[in-house]
């Protein structure tokens, strides 16, 4: 009698066990490329400081990333007062 529950209690739980839901998963989407990169480019970060210096094409070709100079100072103010 032990046998038979058993048997029968291990098949409800087999037939059930296809009724479970799977999770969907949703990947997220890539990040934005770098600013001044293409997209579908892989970032390079070539002297090793944690910040990327530039990309590659999917030619393989480097190109870094350009970051203009900042603009010069203003002029010195004169030494002469209001009246010269």
């Amino acid at each position: 009698m032990r046998y038979k529950s058993i048997v029968l209690a291990s098949l409800g739980a087999i037939a059930l066990a296809g009724c479970t839901k799977k999770e969907v998963v949703v990947e997220a989407p890539p990040p934005p490329p770098p600013p001044g990169s293409v997209a579908g480019s892989t970032a390079a970060d070539r002297d090793g400081d944690g910040i990327v210096d530039g990309y590659y094409t999917s030619d393989g070709i480097y190109h870094a990333n350009y970051v203009a100079p900042p603009p010069p100072p203003p002029p010195a103010p004169t030494r002469k007062g209001e009246r010269g």
